[in-house]
């Protein structure tokens, strides 16, 4: 698949993405690329981030690839199950947290912590660091499994967000047009 055949939904995590993060330079670099406005950044609402990403897959006009970061990845695999059948074409996602890293953010919903552990009803690639704070690497390797989706191990790479040095993320931006590469399209 090419980037012109799909609709790339940019999901940022907790706080956003700033002009400095990956996703956002991105989204400035891919003519066929849109960040999801998630409601209230700061204090996270499982229903209310489904919603608004279920809403924005279901009413694309091409197929869907959604890269994901950090919470954005747990919003993603809690609302795949309600995406219309077919639409979304496959997920990129980068640095999910753990659930125990959720329950110990005061404001973020603690339902994002019950983390599905089904596999994903689309293609997935899960990027995980060895050092990230979020996530435990053999802790992103069980949900890489539980989702059926392949794990990339990023090495040492923090939380892969702009405080560890990835505003630019050249390495990311490669893998993921080999993951694009990769993608049929949906027939969305």
């Amino acid at each position: 698949m090419k980037a012109a055949e799909a609709d790339i939904l940019l999901v940022p995590g907790f706080t956003g993405a700033g002009p400095a993060h990956w996703l956002s330079r991105w989204q400035k670099g891919m003519k066929t690329a849109r960040g999801v406005d998630l409601p209230n950044w700061d204090a996270p609402d499982l229903p209310a981030w489904t919603d608004t990403l279920v809403k924005a897959v279901n009413t694309s006009g091409r197929p869907v690839v959604l890269v994901a970061h950090s919470l954005g990845v747990l919003a993603a695999a809690h609302a795949a199950a309600q995406f219309n059948e077919g639409r979304v074409a496959g997920a990129f996602m980068v640095a999910a947290p753990s659930a125990e890293w959720v329950l110990m953010q005061p404001d973020i919903d603690p339902a994002f912590a019950a983390v599905p552990a089904l596999p994903l009803p689309f293609t997935g690639m899960l990027v995980a660091s060895r050092n990230d704070e979020a996530c435990k690497f053999d802790h992103a390797e069980k949900i890489a499994g539980s989702w059926a989706v392949e794990l990339v191990d990023a090495g040492d790479a923090g939380h892969i967000n702009t405080a560890s040095g990835h505003g630019p993320w050249p390495e990311g931006a490669l893998r993921f047009a080999r993951f694009l590469g990769s993608l049929k399209p949906s027939g969305a």
